[in-house]
């Protein structure tokens, strides 16, 4: 394990060790999509993790799809981002924030503006979503136009220029978990004739130009991508083509020389290490299911740079610390992962010195 606590750069970013702190949504934005008073302790707690990926942050009122996540569209949304980076550089860490836009991954309900979804095509993922009012099915969103396509890359330009504006060291663009970008590599998702549908070179081409947009603005070294091969997640089939729409994918991405890829790993083996031997910048593997004990596995073997961890870090706000003494961790609270108000499973997580002061 000892090379997971050598030093390394993402970006311009000099960063302690090869952890980072992976997305992961929690759902205590305010209603207008500000951060939640608490979320500045929240991250800063965790500032030892060295690189922050932030929860899932929508770019636009179309991109929300579930209750209390936050923008980083409005001057108020800025403003309370700011306060969070402000709090995370204090404690020595450093913080990306990622741009997630839901798509069809939505409800009316959820939103401020109480819009029916967007997609690539109109078809809804089959799924239901929790809403105010309990579970409800998603229903049917409206298909993009061309036009409609240009309008959320700029959003997702002006979002990126916003986080930087806000303090934060970079942008993730989210390609991942069956959310909008994902949308577009799905053959049951995307049933679009345009320049946009049917091949693979068209269904990646939304991603490509969101990429190239950022890139455009804020630049390649604060900008990272996030994708999930393979992932059944929002109802998303990529079809017998998948493995080569992800090499394509990553090829496409290798031309901005971006910052880092981030991949959730399903365990298609050869796919990711044909990933590793194209990209040649950091890439991050948050992999599925992984045992503790494996934590390292991936950057001993040559495969990643470094590891993003998600529950286990939400849990434990001195991870760094307990992993190093080989200390027992926290065991997540799942009834407040995604809901709950005040700091109950949030910013109450115990450290090691907390327990040790409370033993005396």
């Amino acid at each position: 394990m000892d090379k997971l606590w050598s030093k390394t750069k993402i970006g311009n970013l000099e960063l302690p060790h090869r952890l980072a702190m992976a997305p992961m949504t929690r759902s205590r934005a305010q209603d207008d999509g500000t951060p939640g008073e608490l979320s500045a302790l929240y991250y800063s707690q965790r500032a030892s993790m060295g690189l922050i990926i932030s929860e899932g942050t929508q770019p636009s009122e179309d991109g929300q799809g579930y209750l209390n996540s936050p923008g980083i569209y409005t001057e108020k949304q800025i403003e309370g981002w700011k306060k969070v980076t402000d709090a995370v550089h204090a404690a020595g860490g450093y913080m990306f924030i990622q741009l997630m836009h839901v798509g069809r991954m939505s409800h009316p309900d959820n939103t401020t503006h109480h819009r029916q979804a967007v997609a690539p095509s109109a078809i809804a993922p089959g799924l239901e979503m929790f809403t105010a009012k309990g579970k409800q099915e998603i229903p049917v969103p409206r298909a993009l136009s061309e036009k409609d396509i240009q309008t959320t890359i700029s959003d997702f330009r002006k979002a990126a220029v916003a986080a930087i504006e806000a303090g934060a060291d970079g942008v993730e663009i989210h390609g991942a978990n069956g959310y909008l970008i994902n949308q577009f590599f799905g053959e049951n998702s995307n049933r679009r004739t345009d320049k946009y549908g049917g091949s693979i070179e068209n269904r990646v081409r939304f991603a490509i130009e969101v990429t190239k947009a950022i890139v455009d603005e804020i630049g390649g070294d604060k900008t990272g991508f996030r994708i999930s091969p393979g992932t059944p997640l929002g109802g998303i089939d990529e079809g017998e083509q998948s493995y080569e729409l992800y090499l394509h994918l990553v090829r496409e991405l290798s031309q901005f020389n971006l910052a880092y890829l981030h991949v959730m790993h399903l365990g298609n083996e050869t796919l990711l290490r044909e990933i590793r031997s194209i990209w040649e910048n950091p890439l991050l593997v948050n992999r599925a299911g992984r045992a503790l004990k494996d934590i390292s596995i991936d950057i001993d073997n040559g495969i990643a740079d470094m590891v993003p961890v998600g529950v286990w870090s939400l849990a434990n706000p001195d991870l760094v610390e307990r992993l190093k003494k080989e200390a027992p961790l926290n065991e997540v609270e799942h009834t407040t992962l995604y809901s709950g108000t005040g700091s109950a499973g949030y910013t109450d997580y115990p450290t090691l010195n907390d327990l040790e002061s409370h033993q005396q």
